[in-house]
C-alpha cells in the first residue's frame, strides 16, 4: 500500500516515513500543497497524511482539490486544537483529525483502522462468543440475539473497527452521530453504560481510557 505524507516539516515527514517503512507502508512525500495534490492525482495512493498549515497551498485546499477527482482517505495533522477547524476538516470529507505533537504509534494505530475501513468490509466479527454480523447487523452471545438500538450498534461497530485505539468522545460524537450533532460527552457516556449493560459478560471490551474516552479491548 502506499501513503502519501504531505507536511512542510521535513523532520516531521522523515519520522512518519520511517514508522510507515517499518510497517512496509510504501511512502511518498511531499513538502507543500501543491507538490501533495499532484502526487496524489497521479499516482495511486491509498492513504494521505496531509497537514494544515503549509506554504503555497494549505491542508484544506489540498484536500479539496483532491477530492473532486479522487475518494482517497485522508488524516489531517494540526497544531491547531480548536473545533472549529476539526469541523472545517470532517466537512470536506477527512477521516480523522490528529493535533501536533502526536504519538508516532498511535498516527499508526490510526492509519491502520482507516485502511481496514476503507478495504473490503468485513461481514462477521467474532470475540469468543460474542459476534456482529454486519451483513445481518445483529449482535449475538452464544447465538442469543442482543437487543441494540441503532446508535448503539453503530457505536459497538466503530469501536470495533478501532480495536485497541483509545478515541475520545469527540471523535465518537463526529464518527457515530454527526459532525453537525449538537449534543455533548453525556450522550456518549450514556450510550456506552446502555452497551455495556446491554453486552452483559462482554461488558468490559469497552475500556474507559482516563481523560481521554474509550477504546475495546478484546483479551482471549
Amino acid at each position: 500500500m502506499t501513503i502519501l505524507v504531505v507536511d512542510d516539516e521535513e523532520l516531521i515527514r522523515n519520522v512518519i516515513k520511517e514508522y510507515l517503512t517499518l510497517e512496509n507502508y510504501h511512502v511518498l512525500e511531499a513538502k507543500d500543497g501543491i507538490e501533495g495534490v499532484n502526487l496524489a492525482l497521479n499516482n495511486d495512493i491509498d492513504l494521505i497524511i496531509m497537514d494544515i498549515m503549509m506554504p503555497k497551498k494549505d491542508g484544506y485546499q489540498a484536500i479539496k482539490e483532491i477530492k473532486k477527482q479522487k475518494d482517497i482517505p485522508c488524516i489531517m495533522l494540526s497544531a491547531r486544537k480548536e473545533e472549529y477547524d476539526k469541523l472545517i476538516g470532517f466537512d470536506i470529507g477527512i477521516d480523522d483529525y490528529v493535533t501536533k505533537p502526536f504519538s508516532p504509534k498511535e498516527l499508526m494505530a490510526r492509519v491502520k483502522a482507516i485502511l481496514k475501513r476503507n478495504s473490503k468490509e468485513q461481514d462477521k466479527y467474532t470475540f469468543g462468543d460474542l459476534v456482529v454480523d454486519n451483513l445481518a447487523h445483529t449482535v449475538t452471545i452464544k447465538n442469543k440475539n442482543i437487543n441494540l438500538t441503532p446508535k448503539e450498534y453503530d457505536l459497538l461497530l466503530y469501536l470495533i473497527t478501532n480495536k485497541g485505539i483509545a478515541l475520545t468522545r469527540e471523535q465518537l460524537l463526529i464518527n457515530v452521530w454527526g459532525y453537525d450533532f449538537y449534543g455533548d460527552d453525556r450522550t456518549v457516556d450514556t450510550h456506552i453504560k446502555t452497551l455495556r449493560n446491554n453486552l452483559g459478560a462482554y461488558r468490559d471490551i469497552i475500556v474507559t481510557v482516563r481523560k481521554v474516552g474509550y477504546k475495546f479491548d478484546y483479551q482471549k
